[in-house]
């Protein structure tokens, strides 16, 4: 098997440019970032300047970016204003990563507040029939699988598969599977079987061939938790038999890595891609 593609969420702290000097020195093949503030609405607009520096960078690294949208957005929103706003975030982000050359987009599927989940599954359709009628970004759109946490919209996989089916230009849009939210949601990766029964459940409702990124998570929750929190790779309750699995399974192998794991005085990001080689290996 070909070595896996890994790496880590890198920040953008002083430039954009400058996350992909952090990835190169952590010793990633892949890196994810936010292009912008994560935790507020506002934003700087890109300059030329901006863009053309960024994807010299890549172009000299061979780096694979991916961009996350920020915290803020609910595409599930029943609140008109913030279901509105979160169209307008997702729209000026794809617009982004297009300037950028990023060719993926993660986004969570947001919260439906309590009113029930199909009035949600059905905004968050709406909401990206929307963008993408507006959007000539070429950039894929990944719906990232939730943890299974109250009033979340897309934490099972018929979920999603029923969002896709709604989808207006599916081409577009591709699906991120994020295993602490999986593991938490109650899907099991513990074991070859649990892997090979949660992925043909995935293929059923999803497709397989959706799949183009992988958030490679540890949790601190156990198994069907709904407990979205992210431990260091093999120290949590996948464990490090379950990674292994994991990452000798074809499916996860040949996809990018990217792991949302801790930084503390246990391990750093270094660290963790150095465990996911180890396991893979």
């Amino acid at each position: 098997m070909a070595p896996v593609k890994v790496g880590v969420h890198v920040s953008i702290a002083g430039s954009l440019d400058l996350a992909v000097d952090r990835a190169k020195d952590a010793g990633c093949d892949v890196f994810q970032m936010f292009s912008r503030n994560p935790r507020g609405w506002g934003y700087k607009p890109l300059s030329e300047g901006d863009c053309d520096l960024y994807k010299k960078k890549i172009a000299a690294t061979g780096l694979l970016p991916v961009d996350h949208m920020p915290y803020l957005p609910n595409l599930a929103s029943p609140k008109t204003e913030i279901w509105e706003k979160s169209v307008q975030t997702l729209n000026a982000e794809l617009d982004r990563c297009n300037r950028l050359g990023i060719p993926y987009l993660v986004t969570h599927l947001g919260h439906h507040l309590g009113d029930g989940i199909a009035g949600g599954r059905a905004r968050v359709i709406k909401a990206i029939n929307t963008v993408l009628a507006s959007s000539e970004s070429g950039t894929m759109l990944l719906l990232e699988n939730t943890a299974g946490e109250k009033n979340s919209v897309g934490s099972s996989f018929e979920h999603i598969g029923a969002i896709l089916a709604g989808l207006s230009d599916e081409k577009r849009i591709g699906v991120c599977f994020d295993t602490c939210h999986a593991f938490a949601a109650g899907y099991e990766l513990r074991t070859r079987e649990g892997i090979t029964s949660t992925l043909a459940q995935f293929d059923e409702q999803v497709g397989i061939s959706r799949l183009r990124v992988i958030h490679l998570n540890d949790t601190k929750g156990d198994l069907g938790s709904g407990l979205d929190r992210h431990e260091h790779i093999g120290m949590g309750f996948i464990s490090e038999d379950g990674f292994r699995h994991i990452l000798h399974n074809p499916v996860f192998a040949r996809l990018p890595l990217v792991c949302e794991t801790p930084v503390d005085e246990r391990r750093d990001d270094r660290g963790n891609i150095a465990k996911v080689r180890e396991l893979a290996a």
